[in-house]
């Protein structure tokens, strides 16, 4: 799968935010999505369990097939499920063998190099003929966001990991910014066909491809269309082989039909929790849990962490409703992680008093009971009023006007936390540290 590397590297603790808050479906609703757009894919159905795979293949009346499992990860091919089946792509060539090798994909969990040793659960799989191919490319357009433009990725080195093309043959990478337009001009597109090397014969169908794809990419307010591979058929046909779309969450709004096929259980299930109550939760590897008010300043949190030596162990965006209510949520997710050391709550107070976020949040750690500690930087409305309810609570939660210096007593007790942890020993916590 692409990402953003291809093009630049993002900040650290800005990527995983920017590739997480989009809509990722399933290749099969991928296809079909495709297919409503006039663009050409394979025949093929989803199936969810080893005998609607078999009556798939039957209904598809070929005998070259391919049965794919659905999970959300790059590498399914190569991957590893725990029923010991190898391979998360496999071809058949009779409806009796597409039902087998379904039966050990449904139910279980596949493990790829974008998983990791945890897998995900496989609950589809997708039967569609398997075509013969004459030459494979990558395509893909997405969203620059830098350049606040779409922009095409081409190769003609399709069928294959694009990263690993990109750092071994970077020539082989074509990149084409765009005009911010409902259509795609034709001749750009023709300029690309070109480009690709697609046969003269093919050429016309190509063409008409990428530009349903950009089309595909504008009216669905999509974030990434990528084909790879983008597939010219031994007869001269071009087809789209396997598509990741991903769609931007804020335009959830406008495509409610879309939106309504994410499959929760591809994700992070803390992170569909938050999404539920409008939270926006992204779990990262640190330990120093985050509650702040506004992704800018969410994102400046994290970034001032990992400045005094921290690891940030999510994104935390509370929104403008910092109630109590959700305060609790928030810090029920954040300690849900066992690896959590310390919470840093960087709450900017505008609307909403500081003093009645702090009051909340007593509510919230004395009902909690937490053993960690909270550093807390509360600015705004009431701030003063909020620091003194704070430091009359006798409950472990620090309070600090300046930012850098709430960020530093963060990474410190952290520290503090995991050396005690790794000793096995209790800790307590008073000022200076």
């Amino acid at each position: 799968m692409l990402t953003r590397s291809v093009l630049r590297k993002a900040p650290r603790a800005f990527s995983p935010f920017l590739q997480k808050r989009n809509l990722a479906l399933h290749e099969y609703i991928s296809h079909d999505i495709l297919r409503k757009f006039g663009v050409d894919v394979p025949r093929g159905a989803p199936a969810r369990s080893g005998e609607e795979a078999e009556k798939v293949a039957r209904d598809l009346k070929v005998t070259d097939l391919v049965v794919k499992a659905q999970v959300l990860a790059g590498g399914r091919g190569k991957g590893q499920f725990d029923s010991g089946l190898r391979g998360g792509v496999r071809p058949v060539y009779d409806a009796t063998e597409a039902r087998m090798f379904a039966e050990q994909m449904i139910g279980h969990k596949l493990i790829t190099r974008q998983t990791g040793p945890a897998g995900k659960i496989c609950n589809v799989v997708y039967v569609c003929e398997r075509k013969f191919i004459r030459k494979e490319y990558y395509f893909a357009i997405l969203m620059d966001r830098e350049n606040q433009c779409p922009m095409i990725v081409a190769s003609d080195q399709g069928g294959v990991d694009i990263e690993t093309v990109a750092a071994e043959n970077p020539s082989a990478i074509i990149k084409r910014s765009l005009p911010n337009s409902p259509n795609l001009d034709p001749h750009i597109a023709e300029e690309l066909v070109d480009k690709l090397g697609f046969s003269s014969s093919s050429k016309p169908k190509a063409v008409d491809a990428i530009v349903k794809l950009y089309k595909v990419f504008n009216d669905c307010d999509a974030t990434q269309v990528e084909i790879n591979p983008l597939a010219e058929t031994t007869d001269h046909k071009v087809l789209c082989m396997d598509a990741k779309l991903n769609f931007d969450d804020n335009a959830e709004f406008r495509h409610s039909n879309i939106f309504v096929l994410r499959d929760i259980s591809q994700e992070d299930p803390d992170e569909a929790r938050a999404a539920k109550v409008g939270l926006n939760f992204i779990k990262l590897d640190g330990n120093i849990g985050c509650l702040v008010n506004g992704a800018g300043l969410a994102m400046a949190t994290m970034d001032i962490i990992k400045l005094h030596g921290g690891e940030p162990a999510n994104f935390l965006d509370v929104g403008g409703n910092a109630n109590a209510e959700a305060i609790r949520e928030a810090f029920s997710l954040i300690t849900n992680d066992p690896k959590t050391t310390a919470i840093f709550v960087n709450i900017f107070g505008g609307i909403v008093r500081c003093d009645v976020i702090a009051k909340g949040l007593i509510s919230v750690v004395s009902a909690l009971n937490l053993n960690i500690p909270i550093i807390c930087r509360l600015q705004g409305t009431n701030q003063g009023a909020a620091k003194e309810v704070i430091n009359n609570s006798g409950l472990r939660i620090f309070s600090f006007d300046d930012l850098d210096e709430a960020a530093k007593k963060a990474c410190r007790f952290s520290r503090v936390v995991e050396m005690a942890r790794e000793a096995d020993v209790n800790v307590s916590f008073e000022l200076p540290l």
